[in-house]
């Protein structure tokens, strides 16, 4: 059938029924000659291969024809299609089924020529799921119309902007780490990792990051089995691309080999991938193949071509349709009669069709519940290794005599991510200088030496590689413990937390997880120490992601049970988890001068502190309660004791910023007449707007709360910091007014 054929003047603004009748007109006449190449035919080439290519093909551009059509419905919802991408049907056929592929979002044909190969579902009436937003989609659940597939190895993407280059960098990278470390990872060890995005995205800083990180480690001499796939259609949305950019930019990266070919010409884009895939899986060395193609039927279904292309050059842009010269390759070499190869389209059509009309009886999310139950992961069977005390002591070597003797947090920390090692022979911890300097604070010192730089090694200074790696590692069975050197850098690259790591359960109904703890020395009160791009106190952007875990602790035995919690969370139960250390509190002893009350003994190795628990001192009747965490809970005890006031003031450290403790601080409230909330972050989108709103909305008599909140400022360098935030005197004030006015007995 031809659909949508409406009258002359609207068919003329419908480029996709114009394309769609283009197809069948030329190749039913002479006029398909035009499109004979010169190219022998591969002789490892079979037809069985072209036959299987093509099919894909041309279901790829059906989807996309019926998309626009049910969009009208109101069926389908997202129309960005692979329209003049249909080639990369041929990489879906090449590539072994386990070779991951991190895919842009024109690569349908990639996708269904995979799984023509390899799965016995229909990945026709999977794609009208995953079109028709669906739950019976089998990746996403109808949460987006994405490409991906567990069984594929297709992690799922959405509208990627190269921000899945990074970790396509981390997933290569892990292969030889993984047979090092004798790891029975996800992938096999002679796998290849795929990379796919367009012209326009690899302008984006994120790929350029990503190519610097491959050229580096491939310069290391370090294995990279790596091919970042750019398909060039000379245009991105409206912005042209210059016709050379792509090459001279790719071309003189020094460590990777650029390749180059076009979907016009299948038979010469299989001899290619026959050597590109030989450089890649027996050399281990990164390939660029930059792919030349166009793009139809403009961006979107909502994208006008001629609003920023004359008609002449949209026609022109149509004429060069890949699935013409795959259709003259299929005549010219008497693959297929012209009638064969309109019956292979018109059949697609149809099963297309007919996907989408099944696809419609698919069931819908009917509940919030229903579509945020893939936030959180489903849990993971580990075993731990048995750790003798012997090879405890091996381990820590002359510092075991130190773990009955009171140490500060940076110190704790150190033992705990020794043991931690120990138990756990997936973990890995990486970083800007966390190897043999031990981190800008030493709290990773020695760490290379117990473990061995397979396991504890130095990143790139580029927080986007560093969080790339941790999802990368994670794809193949690490589980990953990067460090972020301070809490300001994570601006850099929280796009790959936000969009990346956090979304992947989501957006493959748990089938996908990104399992990891990051480590961010951050927080303020350095008395000075390097302005506000070491100090920094904003959390919002942490805090307002989905399934994110925040911990944060406030002195070291909590920093080193909430620790081991934390690699529990993200080795058994599968979460991103961001452990924020205070910096301002790593090297503390006292709490009042000389009483070495901030120094505490390493916690036995079954002590834990469990998601949704907060540190409580004071009485349990107390009427005035002060909620904080962090630097706040150091300052609040300092106040308490000057004040003397332990016997009437409850303390409460939340410790978990994300999600909060809402049971736990509820139930140490009940009774409270006065809160003091002590919250080191900014007035605007700190903690205490949660932790407000929380006790108005909870609580049958909801306490006078005050709140005491670092100003809507960025840290200053010097002595200035401290009129930014709260302080121990301030505290004190509050607390006076508080107890005077409560009904226990004032001061």
């Amino acid at each position: 059938m031809n659909m949508g054929l409406e009258d002359g003047k609207k068919m003329s603004l419908n480029r996709a029924v114009l394309v769609d009748k283009q197809f069948t007109t030329i190749v039913s006449t002479d006029a398909l000659e035009a499109y004979y190449l010169d190219t022998q035919w591969p002789a490892n080439f079979t037809h069985n291969d072209f036959h299987a290519i093509l099919q894909a093909m041309f279901e790829s551009r059906h989807f996309d024809l019926w998309s626009r059509h049910f969009k009208d419905k109101g069926v389908t919802h997202y129309t960005i299609g692979s329209c003049g991408h249909e080639g990369n049907a041929v990489l879906g056929h090449v590539f072994r089924q386990s070779d991951m592929a991190f895919l842009h979002y024109r690569s349908a044909a990639f996708q269904l020529a995979r799984a023509h190969r390899f799965s016995e579902r229909d990945p026709l009436l999977d794609m009208a799921y995953s079109f028709t937003a669906s739950k019976d989609c089998p990746i996403s659940g109808g949460r987006h119309k994405v490409l991906g597939s567990k069984e594929l190895f297709i992690p799922p993407q959405t509208s990627t902007i190269a921000s899945h280059c990074p970790k396509a960098v981390g997933t290569a990278f892990s292969l030889r780490l993984a047979k090092e470390n004798k790891l029975k990872g996800e992938l096999p060890h002679d796998a290849v990792i795929l990379c796919s995005f367009g012209d326009a995205s690899f302008n984006h800083s994120t790929a350029q990051g990503a190519f610097n990180a491959a050229n580096f480690i491939a310069r290391s001499n370090f294995p990279l089995p790596l091919i970042f796939i750019c398909e060039d259609n000379g245009i991105g949305i409206s912005v042209p691309t210059p016709s050379d950019w792509i090459e001279q930019a790719a071309s003189t990266y020094p460590f990777w080999h650029y390749k180059q070919a076009s979907f016009k010409n299948v038979l010469a884009l299989w001899e290619t991938l026959q050597t590109v895939e030989h450089i890649a899986r027996v050399k281990r060395q990164p390939v660029f193949l930059h792919l030349k193609t166009t793009r139809l039927l403009g961006h979107a279904g909502s994208d006008v071509e001629t609003l920023y292309l004359d008609e002449a050059t949209v026609q022109e842009r149509e004429k060069c349709d890949p699935l013409l010269y795959a259709a003259a390759a299929a005549v010219s070499h008497q693959i297929m009669s012209v009638e064969e190869v309109i019956a292979l389209y018109e059949h697609a059509r149809d099963d297309v069709e007919q996907a989408f009309i099944k696809a419609q009886q698919g069931a819908q999310h009917e509940s919030a519940a229903s579509v945020m139950s893939s936030i959180i992961p489903p849990a993971k069977s580990i075993t731990k290794a048995n750790v003798s005390e012997t090879q405890r002591e091996q381990a820590f070597g002359k510092v075991a005599k130190q773990l009955t003797m009171p140490r500060n947090m940076s110190q704790l920390i150190n033992f705990a991510l020794t043991d931690l090692m120990l138990e756990h022979d997936n973990m890995v911890i990486f970083g800007e200088d966390v190897a043999h300097k031990g981190g800008v604070y030493t709290v990773t010192k020695d760490l290379v030496a117990r473990f061995s730089e397979r396991r504890v090694f130095n990143t790139l200074l580029d927080e986007q590689t560093i969080l790339g790696h941790a999802i990368g590692l994670a794809h193949n069975g690490f589980l990953p413990v990067p460090e972020i050197q301070f809490l300001a850098y994570l601006h850099n690259a929280e796009d790959q937390l936000r969009g990346e790591a956090s979304t992947l359960p989501f957006f493959s109904s748990g089938q996908y997880t990104n399992p990891m703890v990051i480590r961010i020395p951050g927080l303020a009160y350095q008395k000075g120490f390097g302005g506000h791009f070491h100090n920094d106190n904003a959390l919002g952007v942490i805090r307002d992601i989905p399934g994110v875990i925040v911990a944060c602790p406030s002195n070291g035995a909590d920093a080193v049970k909430m620790l081991r919690h934390c690699v529990h969370l993200a080795a058994v139960e599968q979460r991103v988890v961001v452990f924020l250390e205070p910096i301002a509190l790593y090297m503390v002893k006292d709490c009042l001068p000389g009483d070495n009350a901030w120094l505490n003994t390493y916690p036995a190795q079954d002590e834990i502190i469990a998601l949704g628990e907060v540190g409580v001192t004071g009485p349990a009747d107390a009427k005035v309660a002060i909620v904080t965490f962090a630097n706040g809970a150091y300052l609040s005890r300092q106040a308490i004791a000057e004040l003397d006031c332990a016997d009437r003031v409850k303390l409460i450290d939340c410790r978990w910023l994300a999600p909060l403790p809402e049971d736990a601080l509820l139930a140490e409230l009940s009774g409270v007449e006065k809160v003091l909330i002590v919250d080191e972050t900014r007035r605007s989108g700190g903690v205490h707007e949660s932790l407000v709103a929380l006790l108005v909305e909870s609580m049958a008599q909801c306490p006078k709360v005050v709140a005491l909140c670092g100003q809507d400022c960025f840290i200053p360098l010097g002595n200035a910091w401290e009129l930014v935030l709260p302080s121990k005197e301030d505290i004190k004030n509050q607390l006076v007014t508080l107890l005077e006015t409560a009904k226990s007995a004032p001061i």
